[in-house]
């Protein structure tokens, strides 16, 4: 399934107030469904000496589905394909590889 596939399909879905021009409700989502992934992480750690079982991955893999489908929602709800948001993050990581500039930190280096 290709990122425009995906957008268009997972749009099917999405159920939430005001759904047109509403990037609000998907990026207090997306925000919710992080946290998920980071407390699962932090349980691992506390819990399982760091070591990641096979339920821990399915579990991390639900979630992650969840971060992406929130993305999917916002870039819908601002007129901004997924295929556009990869292809662009991809040449800017690209860019900072080749001028030494993966390590550091702001948005513009």
């Amino acid at each position: 399934m290709t990122f425009e596939e995906y957008q268009k399909e997972s749009r099917k879905t999405a159920l939430y107030p005001n759904k047109d021009n509403n990037f609000i409700y998907p990026v207090l989502g997306l925000c919710g469904e992080s946290g998920e992934i980071a407390e699962k992480i932090k349980k691992v750690i506390r819990d399982e000496a760091g070591v990641v079982s096979e339920q821990k991955k399915e579990e991390i893999k639900k979630e992650l589905g969840d971060v992406l489908w929130y993305i999917s929602q916002i870039a819908t709800e601002l007129g901004l394909s997924l295929d556009a948001v990869v292809k662009l993050n991809i040449e800017k990581l690209r860019s900072r590889l080749e001028r030494n500039k993966i390590f550091g930190s702001g948005d513009n280096r």
